[in-house]
């Protein structure tokens, strides 16, 4: 069976895409634009122009930036190079426009986005420098990979706030779902092909930084969920060597399992959330693709057969996308499985920030039932214990989150969820990762962090999975909702990680103290309006429990 949960940041890139969508609608129709929409850029003023290795593009200003959107990386994958490696951009003559974002890879809508593109030129990314003043000597680059594997794309991620601190800031588009993660017997790439076009946007980043006033010997890539465990791939893949000098993963599930039932009844338990074996994936293939008629008993017939297919008809198959929001390893881009090679310290060796959010699975439990006016009660709650972790265990659990401390069920479930999966994964991966590369550890604690969605019901979502996005990049729904409090919490945010790109340590003037993560000395940084200070993050989160039950 295979996995067909939504994707974790779905919920963001949901919001982002009613609010682009709004504004797309109103800019074509030449009327007033929603509060927060970018104007329209007309004709780029002199000296906006700069020459990539493909050719010269040209940028619109925003206050003390210059923003390049849609500028391609690689070819288009269509055709024979529809699931092929990336390949180069042909060179293109005269001054290409880069003042409107490009186009999405393909995906569909759901009921929270209405966004859908069938567009497969659509491998871009988009620059943002900092202010002139900030580009007298060449800044750290910090190169950004969304998160889901089946939904979004960089243009929906505003780089200026981490701009202003000093960063060229680099967001991508690269293949989701089916596109990104088909794999056949003998085709190269297989279930790797989104990992590979995010390292051809770094090899991009390398050639061309110095032309944007970036430093390509002092690069961070980073990422939130989906694109947080890539993050972890690049970290573990031998081909991304050389690319990056920092890594930054937000709410990441590369070393983080899955218990049955744990994203939605009749999700079953995995041992690893995001790495499949190459078989696994190919049956995934298998078992998505065969209502096309492209069966058979030669790969290569079939891999035809797909290519030929229409963009839209792919679209069409039920979990086409959500089914393959995951890596296959074993294969030349992912040799071994990540987690094992982080934990034998087979990666490349750079200094890494890493955290969580501290109530992560409030995100799918209030999105499930709440926001869809399904009660979870009580007695769901104890089948879900159950079917998690078994009758005997299940009542230990039960023990330690008795239904009764939490305001419902729902929370309690969330709470446990969060624990067992979401920070005991996470300190996993800093435990493994700490003996070998300074990592910083953080757990971003805002309860109060602003919703991206009108969602019904009174759900207290809380510090949920991907509320801290919108405190590193200008967010036209969240910000106006932010406190002076959280605006200082969003200050201090990007000087953090700003600091992390520019000497890999999150230090600087005003900026609380903050010790790196060691196993015999384990150190958590709490991001939080009321409070930035370590927390005994394996207390909080009750992992000598966790521990002692596996």
């Amino acid at each position: 069976m295979t996995v067909t949960h939504r994707g974790p940041a779905r919920l963001y890139l949901a919001r982002r895409s009613l609010v682009a969508a709004a504004c797309a609608s109103a800019l074509a129709a030449s009327v007033a634009a929603p509060l927060g929409c970018a104007p329209r850029p007309g004709p780029a003023p002199v000296g906006e122009t700069v020459r990539t290795d493909a050719g010269p593009v040209r940028g619109v200003r925003s206050g003390p930036h210059l923003l390049f959107r849609g500028i391609p990386y690689a070819g288009a994958p269509e055709g024979r190079h529809r699931w092929a490696p990336p390949r180069p951009v042909p060179p293109w003559k005269g001054v290409r426009d880069a003042t409107a974002p490009g186009p999405l890879c393909p995906q569909v809508p759901s009921p929270y986005t209405r966004i859908s593109s069938t567009e497969e030129d659509c491998l871009v990314l988009n620059v943002t420098t900092p202010p002139a003043a900030d580009r007298r000597r060449a800044a750290p680059v910090l190169v950004w990979i969304h998160g889901d594997g089946s939904v979004g794309g960089g243009s929906f991620f505003d780089g200026r706030r981490l701009a202003a601190r000093g960063l060229v800031v680099v967001t991508v588009n690269y293949r989701l779902g089916v596109f990104g993660g088909l794999a056949l017997p003998g085709l190269e790439g297989s279930g790797t092909f989104g990992l590979q076009d995010q390292r051809a946007a770094l090899a991009w980043v390398r050639r061309n930084a110095r032309a944007f006033g970036g430093d390509p010997g002092n690069v961070t890539v980073a990422g939130v969920s989906f694109g947080a465990s890539a993050v972890a791939g690049h970290l573990a893949s031998p081909a991304s060597a050389g690319l990056f000098h920092r890594a930054v993963m937000a709410s990441g599930e590369g070393v983080m399992d899955m218990p049955a039932g744990a994203m939605g009844p009749g999700v079953p338990e995995y041992p690893w959330y995001v790495w499949r074996t190459g078989r696994e994936m190919e049956d995934i293939t298998t078992a998505t693709t065969s209502s096309l008629g492209c069966g058979g008993d030669r790969p290569e017939r079939t891999l035809a057969c797909l290519r030929s297919l229409p963009v839209r008809r792919i679209l069409e198959v039920p979990y086409v996308m959500n089914a393959f929001q995951a890596f296959g390893y074993g294969n030349a881009t992912l040799p071994e499985l990540p987690p094992a090679a982080l934990r034998a310290g087979r990666f490349h060796r750079v200094p890494v920030l890493s955290g969580a959010t501290r109530d992560e699975h409030r995100t799918f439990v209030g999105m499930a039932y709440a926001a869809a006016g399904r009660p979870f009660t009580e007695a769901d709650y104890d089948r879900a214990l159950r079917t998690a972790f078994g009758a005997a265990a299940a009542a230990r659990v039960r023990g330690v989150y008795p239904p009764g401390s939490f305001a419902s069920p729902a929370l309690a479930w969330a709470a446990v969820v969060t624990d067992r999966m979401w920070a005991r994964g996470t300190q996993a991966q800093h435990d493994a990762l700490a003996p070998h590369v300074p990592v910083y550890a953080y757990e971003f604690a805002d309860r109060d962090a602003p919703m991206f969605l009108p969602l019904p019901g009174g759900f207290a979502f809380g510090a949920f999975h991907a509320g801290d996005v919108p405190y590193l990049f200008d967010d036209e729904a969240a910000e106006p909702r932010f406190t002076p409090a959280q605006r200082r919490l969003s200050a201090a945010m990007t000087g953090y990680w700003a600091a992390f790109a520019r000497t890999g340590a999150p230090r600087g003037a005003g900026l609380p103290g903050w010790q790196p993560h060691r196993v015999d000395r384990p150190y958590t940084q709490s991001l939080a309006p009321q409070r930035i200070g370590p927390v005994d993050y394996r207390r909080e989160h009750r992992l000598a429990f966790w521990d002692g039950l596996s």
